[in-house]
């Protein structure tokens, strides 16, 4: 019995909808986990804060693991640009929840900076993921 190509691509799209389940729950942990239980690392990676270089690399796959999940046939110019939008808009809302259940913990603080770190990352694969998509149309 051959597999349909329907079923290959339902198969992938179930898949990363996995994988992406799966990120959200290990971003989850690596945010609200008290930081004793984390090892020790070099307080600064290229000069930069390794705490703000973990939120980056946290924060970078976001929207590739949503564009494998969600994306539909954008051909259009205007529906990919509102699907990265949209893709941008919940990442930032997940950073900023994240931040904010951290300043409800006695062991965490929230900081602008782990913000602004993650929305870089978010900002610099969004348009990667954009391009991509819109090359490959």
């Amino acid at each position: 019995m051959k597999c349909k190509r329907s079923d290959i691509g339902r198969s992938r799209v179930l898949l990363s909808r996995l994988l992406f389940v799966l990120y959200l729950a290990a971003i989850a942990f690596l945010c609200l986990i008290h930081p004793q239980r984390l090892p020790e690392v070099s307080r600064f990676v290229l000069g930069i804060p390794t705490d703000k270089v973990a939120h980056f690399l946290m924060f970078l796959p976001f929207p590739v693991l949503a564009y494998l999940s969600f994306d539909k046939d954008t051909p259009k110019f205007w529906h990919s640009l509102v699907f990265i939008l949209v893709v941008l808009a919940a990442g930032f809302g997940i950073a900023a929840l994240t931040e904010y259940l951290q300043s409800l913990t006695p062991y965490r603080t929230a900081d602008r900076a782990d913000l602004m770190a993650d929305t870089l990352a978010l900002a610099v694969s969004s348009v990667t993921v954009f391009i991509i998509d819109r090359v490959g149309r």
